[in-house]
């Protein structure tokens, strides 16, 4: 059909296995080690077998050559041919080559001479995951040929000379058919891989760029389009493929839908558009001039893309010269342009449920920070919290922590976990925690019977739900120590460190069932004296649980971070947690509250502990760093997670240089410090970043590289201690000399310390 312009309009849909089966050539398919994955009925036919006797044979136990077919060397040439073109991915074609069948009418073998091509079918990579023969018979053409030559030796030369003529016309065009169908198979080849791609999409950007590779590969096009329809804004979005330049993007990057240009045109209407010259195209639209001119492009094929019966826009391939379109390449196009849209409709359907996820995520985000409000400060210490959310979209919702006064002066505090992952687990977090609150301000009971009346109060209530919960309350005693009361309900206890550092094991008491199970459950407490300096971690399993890793193994990594941090300042050495465990990507929620005892209430916010306002540190640029000690460990810093098995390392480097018996003290200040630089590269700097820990002797030197020079070390200075930026001072306090220079693309923090305990 045509148009007054003279475009055409073919919409036609092409199924390419119905073409195999049509194909009047013989075309058999094998695997890379020459199993027959497929034959075509041609050569079925030709060679008088059925599919069930080849389909998933060896191809020679199928066809056994015969020994007068080998070469001098005994090789079967067809083998060589078969894996030539596996192995060097170009098409190999056989001289004349002859093989003997069953004549299916007599049942006797009769030789038969071939036309034989091998050709690779690669894959995205490159490599051959199929080879495709293509067989011709060209008996009859030899037996033709011998008898003229027959005919020739007896005389008859004027008969001879036209039949001669006759045979080299077919000869010429038979070599056309046979060139035209090795395009096309290959053609095919190229299409079946494009299609496999297409599979793998997952933005509008890649379909592009398969269009840009093997697409235009298949259809044969120097440059292609596609063009998606935003009917909101009436407008169609246009991305090129970088053949057609940047200044075409540019220009034609967002066109009216209601414009004439072809994009436009056929996102609109359907239509198939052929414009075989540039005069064409720009009798169409006189906008084809400069698209012509920007693009370099002559002549075009814009077909529709459509799905489930709805027109979702338009694919373009485009040519440098005028050239006649077939109708076989339009087709080859059109089912191109098929494959796409079925691509790009699963992509906006994934686009849509992710906009859908992520309002949800979002929606249960401020739903659960609303609730999550600032801890109280006891007079006695200081509490910190974090919550991060997941990073997928459907696991946010649920995780909370609270901590409130009671009465007499001590403090609660509340670590939850609600079954769920969405804003249903988000609003029943809400609902359990302002009930929790309610009974434990109630008369005071004690964390055990919380959570005992909890139970009951879900069951009366009708909650439905499950939750674990971990409860503590910090009394402060008349002797000037301070007492922790524990409950769990299904919650795993909390990681305490004494004053030194040191793990405090908190004993498990009995009942401790989930809440939600049963409302008759009973749970006991568990009571810890602790001491001044003591450190208090109640987590949610977001913090320490992994897809395919042991919970213990997540508890023992927290009970190591926290152990080499114990020095920070709280609000530090929760964020030094988060980002070793965590590292930006929690795959669950996470919910975590620090509690540093201190009776003085020098750790109190507002207030800055003495020994951290005393300049002790001087990080200014220029100083010289000593050399690498030959003696020495290298290690790339590549994330803040991987420092566990950076800090491993160090431990056994140091534990080694020290020999038996080594001061575990002067091994922990010093795997501290490295910790410290090591994080802040990380942190604050830009990767590559390394660390280099030498030995010299009476003293160790760190140096720690990143490639951020303009980001230089910034002590803390006139603000709480609370607020972190003092690990600086820490590093100063347990090492014996420290500095950074400053070059082009990069900078060394170093430090050096002795081996021998330093004076406190």
């Amino acid at each position: 059909m045509t148009d007054e312009t003279g475009a055409r309009h073919r919409p036609v849909e092409v199924d390419f296995a119905a073409v195999f089966t049509a194909q009047p050539t013989a075309y058999l398919v094998m695997s890379p080690d020459l199993v027959i994955v497929e034959a075509n009925p041609a050569y079925l036919e030709l060679l008088g077998r059925t599919r069930e006797e080849l389909v998933g044979r060896y191809v020679f136990d199928a066809f056994p050559p015969a020994p007068e077919s080998l070469d001098a060397d005994g090789h079967n040439p067809l083998q060589l041919s078969f894996e030539r073109a596996r192995d060097t991915g170009v098409p190999d074609q056989l001289p004349l080559f002859r093989y003997e069948v069953t004549d299916l009418e007599t049942g006797r073998s009769v030789p038969r001479a071939w036309s034989l091509i091998s050709a690779p079918v690669p894959d995205e990579g490159g490599r051959t995951q199929l080879v495709l023969q293509r067989v011709e018979d060209v008996s009859d053409f030899l037996a033709e040929r011998e008898r003229v030559a027959e005919h020739r030796a007896e005389g008859t030369w004027a008969r001879l000379d036209v039949l001669e003529a006759d045979l080299f016309a077919r000869s010429q065009e038979l070599r056309a058919v046979l060139a035209a169908q090795e395009a096309t198979a290959r053609r095919l080849a190229a299409t079946a891989q494009v299609v496999l791609q297409l599979a793998d999409a997952e933005t509008v950007e890649d379909v592009t760029d398969i269009l840009a590779g093997a697409g235009l590969s298949a259809i044969g096009a120097d440059g292609g389009a596609i063009a998606l329809r935003d009917d909101d804004r009436g407008v169609v979005h246009v991305t090129m493929t970088p053949s057609l330049g940047t200044g075409a993007q540019r220009r034609f990057g967002t066109i009216d839908l209601d414009s004439r240009l072809p994009a436009a045109w056929t996102a609109r209407t359907g239509e198939t558009l052929v414009h075989e010259t540039q005069a064409e195209a720009e009798a169409w639209s006189p906008e084809m001039r400069e698209a012509s001119e920007q693009s370099g492009q002559r002549s075009w094929i814009t077909v529709p893309l459509t799905t489930g019966g709805r027109l979702i826009g338009s694919l373009l391939a485009g040519w440098r010269v005028d050239r006649a379109i077939p109708a076989a390449e339009v087709e080859l196009v059109q089912a191109f342009a098929a494959q796409c849209a079925q691509a790009l409709d699963r992509l906006q359907a994934l686009t849509l449920e992710r906009r859908s996820a992520e309002r949800s995520r979002q929606l249960a985000e401020e739903l659960q920070r609303s609730l999550l409000t600032e801890p109280v400060q006891p007079d006695h210490g200081q509490i910190a919290v974090r919550y991060l959310p997941a990073t997928g979209t459907a696991q946010v919702g649920g995780d909370w922590y609270d901590a409130f006064h009671q009465a007499d002066g001590s403090v609660d505090l509340v670590i939850g976990d609600v079954v769920g992952h969405d804003t249903g687990a988000a609003a029943t977090m809400g609902q359990l925690r302002s009930l929790l609150r309610g009974i434990a301000v109630s008369g005071g009971p004690g964390p055990a019977a919380v959570l005992d009346t909890m139970d009951t109060a879900i069951t009366q209530l009708g909650l439905a739900t499950y939750a674990t919960v971990g409860m503590g309350r910090l009394e402060w005693t008349s002797s000037g120590g301070t007492r922790l009361r524990w409950a769990s309900a299904g919650h795993p206890p909390p990681v305490v460190l004494d004053a030194a550092g040191r793990l405090v094991v908190v004993p498990q008491a009995p009942g401790h069932l989930m809440l939600g199970v049963t409302p008759t459950s009973t749970r006991g407490e568990t009571v810890l004296d602790l001491e001044d300096g003591a450190t208090l971690l109640l987590y949610t399993d977001g913090l320490v649980e992994r897809p395919g890793s042991d919970l213990d193994a997540g508890v023992a990594a927290l009970c190591e971070v926290v152990t080499a941090a114990a020095a920070l300042p709280l609000e530090e050495l929760c964020d030094r947690v988060i980002d070793q465990l965590v590292d930006g990507r929690a795959a669950d929620d996470v919910a975590l509250v620090a509690v540093r005892l201190d009776r003085s209430s020098a750790g109190a916010p507002g207030r800055t502990p003495e020994r951290y306002t005393e300049a002790r540190a001087t990080w200014r640029g220029g100083d010289p760093v000593p050399a690498p000690a030959e003696a020495g460990l290298e290690v790339e810093l590549t994330s803040l997670r991987g420092l566990s098995g950076v800090r491993r390392q160090v431990r056994e480097f140091l534990t080694s240089s020290l020999g038996p018996g080594s001061d575990e003290d002067v091994v922990d200040q010093a795997v501290l410090v490295i910790d410290e630089l090591a994080s802040n590269a990380l942190r604050h700097g830009s990767r590559p970043a390394g660390l280099h820990l030498g030995d010299e002797g009476t003293r160790w030197v760190v140096r720690v590289t990143d490639s951020a020079p303009g980001r230089r070390p910034a002590p803390a200075g006139g603000r709480p201690a609370g607020q972190g930026g003092y690990g600086l001072y820490v590093v100063a306090d347990l090492t014996s000399a420290r500095g950074v220079h400053y070059g082009t693309d990069s900078k060394v923090v170093w430090a050096a310390f002795d081996k021998r305990p330093r004076s406190s």
